[in-house]
């Protein structure tokens, strides 16, 4: 933003609002705010999604395989991945196949 008041040849460099500058005022007016309310705080809430396990297929994989051989690997490791994202352990895993 611009100092309206002053004509476009005598900006000065201190008249100008950078990005940043917006940014910290727009963070200091939502801390001195105090009329926020618990349901406001809540919409806010920000929910992150559970970590990604990598487990490659190490020794199963060691070795030369057929292709058959591999995909049907590759399938059982899609199937554990699948089991996994729904939030399965190991053991539980297991206990499934």
């Amino acid at each position: 933003r611009v100092n309206s008041s002053l004509s476009s040849d005598e900006l000065l460099l201190e008249d100008l609002e950078t990005e940043g500058e917006r940014q910290l005022k727009s963070l200091l007016h939502q801390q001195l705010d105090t009329t926020a309310s618990i349901e406001q705080c809540k919409s806010k809430r920000r929910c992150f999604a559970p970590p990604a396990f990598y487990k490659p297929f190490g020794e199963e994989a060691a070795g030369a395989l057929t292709l058959s051989q591999f995909q049907a690997l590759q399938e059982s490791d899609k199937e554990t991945a699948s089991l996994r994202e729904l939030g399965l352990s190991d053991s539980e895993i297991l206990l499934w196949k």
